[in-house]
């Protein structure tokens, strides 16, 4: 048999990167601060910020929930970015919180995997919620009479639902392709949570080619995403400005701003990040950039989208009214 079927030899660089990549049970990820003091101090800052967008997005979704004059699709699209904010947020802010209170960098091989995962899943989902909410602005402003048409209930839920898929699909892949590549260059990742591109580096130069063409297709349909916003806006505002009243281009001022707003923080944080010269590229530069797109956009979503919006703001004050006399009701009751 031996003859038949003579062993086959592994060269020994190969056996190398394999042995490398099979022996990886964690990665240390990039530290916000070397000092316990400064470690304490991010650990608080990230609770505010965490705690804020917990309270901010929990409400637009239990207002949007309990409030039937809320039930449009404008609102529909708005409960679903709260639901993707919430969760992009817990996947990152979390245990960045906890490594600095105990001060450590490690995460697991599978902890790592679980969530660059969620975080591909989670942010390729908003934008291409972003992206359906941009033709909700543009036929609500264009096409008004026809709006309940293009938007019934039947075509928002499939809409939300496409953004959903496309995430999950669009990370489940990337995930599988990354994690499936032999990594011959350490564990230390230069970033408080995980991406593709950090984990990348880690891998054998002549290994990853596979994956980039997954990341160069993805930036694709992202580039396409975002000129189908700006070319909405484009009709949007010439829309508007062709308005007579000025109290009509306000209310369609004020129905747009705040999707635009939102667009224009997810993209400029995130352009910066990928796009920005490696020649001023440096690890703490890398670390804010990645704080920026990744933590504020979550916290500071709900404030955008209800600074304006009269309507949200007086249902979020009916909601905390109601929880506060609901709440002395029952306080009353248990004293007695």
């Amino acid at each position: 048999m031996s003859l038949l079927f003579p062993p086959v030899t592994v060269p020994h660089a190969q056996k190398q990167q394999m042995s490398n990549s099979s022996s990886i049970r964690q990665f240390l990820l990039l530290p916000f601060a070397d000092t316990r003091e400064l470690q304490l101090l991010h650990f608080w800052l990230f609770l505010g910020i965490y705690l804020a967008a917990l309270l901010g997005n929990g409400l637009i979704i239990t207002t949007i929930a309990c409030d039937q004059h809320l039930h449009t699709p404008m609102y529909f699209f708005l409960l679903n970015l709260s639901l993707l904010d919430l969760g992009s947020i817990s996947i990152t802010v979390p245990k960045s919180m906890v490594n600095s209170l105990w001060n450590t960098r490690v995460i697991s091989y599978a902890g790592c995997a679980a969530q660059v995962f969620c975080v591909f899943f989670l942010f390729g989902a908003e934008f291409s919620l972003l992206t359906v909410m941009s033709y909700d602005c543009y036929v609500a402003i264009c096409k008004p009479l026809h709006y309940g048409t293009l938007l019934g209930s039947r075509a928002c839920v499939h809409m939300a639902a496409a953004a959903w898929a496309t995430g999950f699909l669009s990370a489940l892949l990337h995930t599988a392709n990354t994690f499936s590549l032999p990594l011959c260059k350490g564990n230390a990742l230069d970033q408080f949570f995980r991406e593709i591109p950090q984990i990348l580096k880690l891998s054998c130069s002549q290994s990853y080619s596979r994956e980039a063409g997954l990341l160069v297709v993805s930036v694709s349909l992202s580039f396409g995403c975002f000129v189908f916003i700006m070319l909405s806006y484009v009709q949007i505002f010439r829309a508007v400005l062709r308005i007579p009243s000025e109290q009509g281009r306000h209310k369609a001022f004020a129905t747009c701003l705040p999707h635009l707003a939102v667009v224009s923080l997810f993209v400029s944080t995130a352009m910066f990040a990928y796009l920005k010269p490696p020649s001023i590229s440096s690890p703490s530069l890398d670390l804010v950039v990645s704080v920026l797109y990744s933590v504020v956009p979550p916290a500071v979503n709900p404030l955008i989208y209800s600074m304006r919006n009269q309507e949200l703001k007086e249902s979020i004050r009916k909601v905390i009214s109601w929880a506060f006399v609901n709440t002395d009701h029952l306080s009353i009751t248990v004293h007695k």
